[in-house]
C-alpha cells in the first residue's frame, strides 16, 4: 500500500514538532526516517498510525484520505522499541492476541488462528519458543516476537519505532539484517524510525532525513551519502571533518592549498566550509616545501585492517588548532612508519564545499 503524506504539522505547546511535511512512500517499500533526537520523526509515525492527530496537513493511504481514520481501521501493525508484550501470555498468545480481538464476523477460526502464529513463529525463527513468556526470552527474541504480533492481522503498512534501540550492538546487527530479508519475503510496505545512520543506510530502500520538524533530503542509502544537501546532512551521516576557508571564484582557500570548487565559480572571497569525510584525507609526512595544511599525529589508534589518526591542524589565521581524523589502512599506516608527535601534511583527496549563509 502506498503512502501520500501531504502538508503535516503539528505543535506540542511552544514546540513545533513537524513543519508542514511532505513525503511520498511507495507500495512494499522499506523507508527510514533518520534524524537526530527531538527531530519529529517518531510524530510522524505516530501520526500516520493514528496514534496522534496532526494540526494540519493530510495522510492518504492508497490514495485515499484517512486523516480522520480511528487507529484499529487503519490496518497498521506497530512495534515499539521496549516490546509491549503482555507478560502474562505465551509467546502463542502474544501473537494470536490480535486475531482474537477482531469483530466476530472478521475473526478466524481457532485452526486458523493456530496455522496464521505457527507461519510467524516459522518466518521469525522461533518455532520452539511458543509456550515461552516473554520474561523468559532475550531482549532480540522478544522483539521477534512483537514483530510477528504486529504482523499477525496481516497490516497494510508497518511502522516499527527505534526497534532495535533497546539491544546491544551485536544484537541489533544481526536483527537489522533479519529484518531486511523479512521485509523482502513479505512485501509489506513498511517506515522504521531510527537515530542510528548506519541502521539507516544499512537496512532501508530509501532514507528520509529529519531535523528540526521538517524533512532535509530524501534518497536511496548511496544518494544521501555520497550526494548529502546540506550541511546538516554531511555533518549526519557519519564521521565528517569541517574545515574552514574562503572561496572564491571557483577555487576553495585553505591554509596550505587550494581545492577545485566549480560549484561557486560566482564566489568572491565568500567564507565557506569544506565537509571531509576520514578516509578522504590524504595523510603524508611532512616535507618543506609541499603543499598541503601542516598538523599534527597526536594518536593512532589501530584495530584490524583500519587505522584511525587523530591529527592537530597547526594553528592559523582562520582559528585556533583544530582536531581531524584520518583513516587508511593499517598496512599503509605501517609502511609510512608515522610516530605519534610527528610533523604531518595533510590534504583532502575530495571536499564538499558550502557558503557560509
Amino acid at each position: 500500500m502506498s503512502l501520500e503524506i501531504r502538508h503535516i504539522s503539528k505543535r506540542f505547546g511552544n514546540y513545533q514538532a513537524l513543519r508542514s511535511v511532505n513525503l511520498d512512500v511507495q507500495s512494499g517499500e522499506l523507508m527510514a526516517l533518520l534524524g537526530p533526537s527531538g527531530c519529529g520523526k517518531t510524530t510522524l509515525l505516530r501520526i500516520i498510525a493514528g496514534l496522534e492527530s496532526a494540526d494540519q496537513g493530510r495522510i492518504l493511504f492508497a490514495g485515499k484520505d484517512t486523516t480522520d481514520v480511528h487507529v484499529r481501521d487503519r490496518q497498521v501493525g506497530f512495534v515499539f522499541q521496549h516490546y509491549a508484550l503482555f507478560r502474562h501470555m505465551t509467546v502463542f498468545e502474544n501473537i494470536a492476541f490480535g486475531l482474537r480481538i477482531k469483530p466476530r464476523g472478521q475473526r478466524p477460526s481457532s485452526a486458523q488462528i493456530k496455522a496464521r502464529v505457527a507461519d510467524l513463529l516459522k518466518r521469525v525463527q522461533m518455532e520452539s519458543m511458543a509456550d515461552r513468556y516473554p520474561s523468559q526470552l532475550s531482549g532480540g527474541q522478544r522483539q521477534r516476537i512483537a514483530l510477528a504480533r504486529a504482523l499477525a492481522v496481516e497490516p497494510k503498512v508497518l511502522l516499527l519505532d527505534e526497534p532495535f534501540g533497546a539491544l546491544d550492538a551485536k544484537v541489533r546487527k544481526e536483527l537489522r539484517r533479519w529484518l531486511r530479508r523479512l521485509h523482502d519475503e513479505l512485501e509489506v510496505t513498511s517506515i522504521f524510525v531510527t537515530h542510528d545512520q548506519e541502521e539507516a543506510l544499512e537496512v532501508a530502500d530509501r532514507v528520509v532525513l529529519m531535523n528540526q520538524g521538517a524533512i532535509e533530503q530524501v534518497g536511496t542509502p548511496q544518494q544521501v551519502w555520497d550526494h548529502p544537501a546540506s550541511p546538516f546532512a554531511y555533518g549526519f551521516l557519519g564521521d565528517v571533518n569541517l574545515l574552514h576557508g574562503r572561496a572564491h571564484e571557483g577555487l576553495l582557500h585553505l591554509d596550505g592549498l587550494a581545492l577545485d570548487a566549480p560549484e561557486h565559480r560566482q564566489a568572491q572571497n565568500a567564507q565557506a566550509m569544506a565537509y571531509v569525510r576520514p578516509h578522504e584525507l590524504q595523510v603524508e609526512r611532512y616535507r618543506s616545501g609541499a603543499s598541503g595544511m601542516v598538523a599534527q599525529l597526536q594518536r593512532a589508534i589501530v584495530v584490524g585492517p583500519l587505522a584511525r589518526l587523530e591529527i592537530g591542524l597547526e594553528a592559523n589565521a582562520q582559528g585556533p588548532q583544530q582536531a581531524l581524523e584520518a583513516h587508511m589502512s593499517a598496512d599503509r599506516f605501517d609502511e609510512l612508519g608515522l610516530k605519534e608527535g610527528e610533523k604531518l601534511l595533510v590534504s583532502p583527496r575530495k571536499a564538499r564545499v558550502f557558503l557560509h549563509a
